[in-house]
């Protein structure tokens, strides 16, 4: 069903009130951050390709020749794991990318 907030180890996102913690702290997303958070956390565990992101989260339905999700994540990854904290989402080499609770 669909579930109000989403939680991935200590990351929680609430899709009513639009807000992302991290261990109970604020996370200060972009709306384009926060969705492509939200679909990684509604996919946790699974392995998501660069090809859904573009057509999920930027509504592409097509691949442009760009580093946009790249960038994208590499920005999202920085501000979740800042201060240290253990990763959470992973690069499958080649497939995309996952987000799962740190081994």
């Amino acid at each position: 069903g669909w579930e109000p907030v989403l939680r991935v180890a200590d990351l929680e996102l609430d899709r009513i009130g639009r807000r992302v913690t991290r261990a109970h702290k604020n996370i200060d997303l972009s709306p384009l951050e926060f969705r492509l958070l939200e679909y990684l956390m509604r996919n946790a565990g699974h392995v998501v390709a660069r090809s859904m992101l573009l057509e999920k989260v930027w509504e592409f339905n097509f691949d442009p020749k760009t580093k946009i999700v790249e960038t994208n994540v590499s920005r999202l990854r920085a501000k979740i794991e800042r201060g240290g904290k253990p990763r959470l989402i992973y690069t499958k080499r080649g497939s995309g990318y996952v987000i799962r609770p740190p081994d």
